[in-house]
């Protein structure tokens, strides 16, 4: 690995120069950004998939959402449709993308759009009866036509962004130097007993600049798992061997979760956002008992038996200063 990645550098410089006189551009203004009246926060990361965007936009969405109208927007990530499309829950994973489905699944009353114009989607947002009052941008630190007024940066604790290399030597979208946008960091699927000192050392790694704040999250699992019509306690699943299927960037915590729950399974791993293709949903429908992730449920709940598919759901929880966390979103709400 460490040989192929010296073979790929130079193409790492390559597009991290492209990337950075890219993002001069928008700085200096020689690309154009457009901005709303309204709040605008954008969630997303510098390295490619894996770092719970997911989680955060839902943690945001339940902090805002009973003061607030408020909408998500996504692009639709691999998704067949295209333009913008106001969900109303009854779409598929395939018209609409598997993130924003989840989303309207779990948030019936926020408005939840795709378009692969973030520009185009806050326009037609806005048209909406009622409009929103605030918009969450999933997935677009990197997409600068639309200028937010807030960005979150995510960077998975595993993967610190300044410990990684531009694309393709690496898995960063962008040159680290792209933090400086971020209001806030937050490294996310820390491990829960993280020590203060550990979190001083992650903070002198990462450099944060002027009045960025830090934060520290770790991913917190139900004790319950859901189908269309049944929950079972998690730890249910101790009496029969199933089998775990994800489609997702990093697996390995979910699988290490599961192992010390003392559960028994065969795992299944497929690319992130993956299409199900129809052999490999004839071969799954064979499966005795499936436990899969919300993101993926959302692709193979219509074509698994409702009886033998399940999904269990995740949420972000920060270790400390949560309350900061919340404060400071509201307040640029509020202000804005």
């Amino acid at each position: 690995m460490a040989s192929v990645r010296k073979l790929l550098f130079p193409f790492s410089i390559l597009y991290g120069s492209i990337m950075h006189v890219r993002n001069k551009f928008y700085d200096r203004g020689l690309l154009s950004s457009r901005e709303f009246e309204l709040p605008v926060i954008a969630v997303g990361n510098l390295s490619v998939g894996g770092t719970g965007k997911s989680p955060m936009v839902e943690y945001l969405v339940n902090i805002l959402k009973r003061e607030h109208k408020v909408a998500t927007l996504s692009r639709g990530y691999k998704r067949k449709s295209s333009g913008y499309i106001l969900l109303n829950g009854q779409e598929t994973a395939t018209e609409v993308g598997d993130e924003p489905l989840q989303f309207k699944s779990k948030f019936r009353d926020v408005l939840v759009a795709v378009d692969e114009s973030r520009s185009n989607g806050i326009v037609k947002l806005l048209e909406e009866t009622p409009s929103p009052d605030v918009v969450i941008l999933d997935d677009a630190f990197q997409h600068r036509k639309v200028k937010a007024g807030f960005y979150i940066l995510l960077t998975s604790y595993t993967n610190l962004y300044r410990n990684d290399m531009v694309l393709p030597a690496g898995n960063l979208r962008e040159p680290a130097l792209g933090a400086k946008r971020a209001n806030i960091i937050v490294v996310t699927k820390c491990p829960e007993d993280l020590s203060a000192s550990d979190q001083e050392e992650i903070k002198r790694k990462l450099r944060p600049q002027g009045r960025q704040e830090v934060y520290f999250s770790s991913i917190t699992y139900s004790n319950e798992v859901f189908s269309r019509n049944r929950t079972l306690e998690l730890k249910a699943l101790q009496k029969e061997p199933f089998t775990l299927v994800t489609g997702i960037a990093r697996p390995q915590p979910l699988v290490d979760h599961l192992e010390r729950q003392g559960l028994i399974f065969t795992h299944k791993a497929f690319s992130d956002h993956h299409n199900f293709t129809e052999e490999e949903i004839k071969a799954l429908q064979h499966e005795e008992l499936i436990l899969t992730t919300e993101k993926d449920y959302m692709r193979l709940k219509n074509e698994i038996s409702r009886e033998k598919i399940f999904f269990l759901p995740i949420k972000t929880r920060f270790l400390n200063r949560g309350a900061d966390f919340d404060e400071q979103i509201r307040n640029f709400v509020k202000k804005k």
